[in-house]
């Protein structure tokens, strides 16, 4: 039987909760700064007719935990540094709106293609925010 050499001792669960907590807020603040001030006028003029008069506060919710369960899982503790976080987030932004965008632009009559880079630009520019921000709590917390 070959022996395999240990395996570095992953962060703690503290650590975890901390990266979590901190790419969570980061996603959740800049994407509600992004959707309801920045870009709010855009994307009504946008969706007009096809927009929710109040969001749907579950799928939301759904969304925004399993999206931020990946960040974490995959740009923040599968990233060996800052840099690797940024463009591991930036990746995952691109393939998760491209798929949205792109799926929606595919199939739905009136959906606008003017939205279509903008909110791909978009997910790129949060998801790797967010993982910057779990990657820099993390490390805080190693320390």
């Amino acid at each position: 039987m070959v022996e395999s050499a240990p395996h570095p001792p992953g962060p703690s669960s503290g650590t975890k909760v901390l990266a979590t907590l901190a790419a969570g807020a980061t996603l959740v603040v800049l994407d509600l700064l992004w959707l309801g001030v920045l870009a709010r006028d855009f994307y009504r003029s946008s969706l007009s007719a096809l927009a929710r008069e109040e969001t749907h506060a579950a799928a939301a919710i759904l969304f925004y935990a399993m999206y931020l369960a990946t960040v974490v899982i995959y740009a923040v503790f599968g990233a060996s540094g800052l840099g690797s976080a940024a463009k591991r987030g930036a990746a995952l932004g691109f393939v998760a709106y491209s798929t949205y965008e792109l799926t929606n632009w595919a199939v739905l009559r009136d959906w606008p293609a003017r939205l279509v880079p903008v909110d791909i630009t978009w997910g790129v520019v949060l998801t790797a925010a967010a993982a910057v921000a779990g990657k820099l709590a993390e490390r805080s917390r190693a320390r």
